[in-house]
């Protein structure tokens, strides 16, 4: 299974927010749409960076409550690991293993094509591991 058919499920749109916006507009963005993270992006849809509810608690644990004023740019993750659409499950859940992260822009040819997150990638993998699971019970059934 690739990152495209994970996709394909769940659809391909994405929450982005600008570099300028600051850490309260963003709690807020990230609240009011029940997800953890944003793909910071430039005016040419570029992914400058991403900000994630860790990175904001973190802010607020290093400088206090005025760390909620502060821009996007000054706390967000600027190297980002991104996927790739023809990208196999197993090495985005390493790639995120190894990484400690949850979420995942997915980009072609310069374009962020979506997100995954680890949820995504769990949910997949264990139908895929259940689906495996059925067809050998059906086999040795018959057998």
């Amino acid at each position: 299974m690739t990152v495209a058919q994970i996709l394909a499920a769940k659809g391909n749109d994405v929450t982005t927010a600008q570099p300028h916006r600051t850490l309260q507009e963003i709690a807020a963005l990230l609240a009011e749409k029940g997800i953890g993270a944003v793909i910071v992006t430039g005016g040419d849809g570029d992914v400058l960076g991403i900000l994630s509810e860790r990175d904001i608690v973190r802010a607020v644990g290093r400088h206090g409550a005025d760390a909620l004023k502060d821009s996007v740019s000054r706390h967000m993750t600027s190297k980002v690991a991104t996927a790739r659409m023809d990208d196999a499950i197993d090495h985005v859940m390493e790639q995120m293993t190894v990484g400690r992260f949850r979420h995942l822009p997915v980009v072609q040819n310069g374009h962020l094509n979506g997100v995954v997150s680890i949820g995504d990638v769990v949910k997949h993998r264990l139908e895929m591991v259940e689906s495996e699971h059925r067809a050998l019970c059906d086999y040795i059934a018959t057998a």
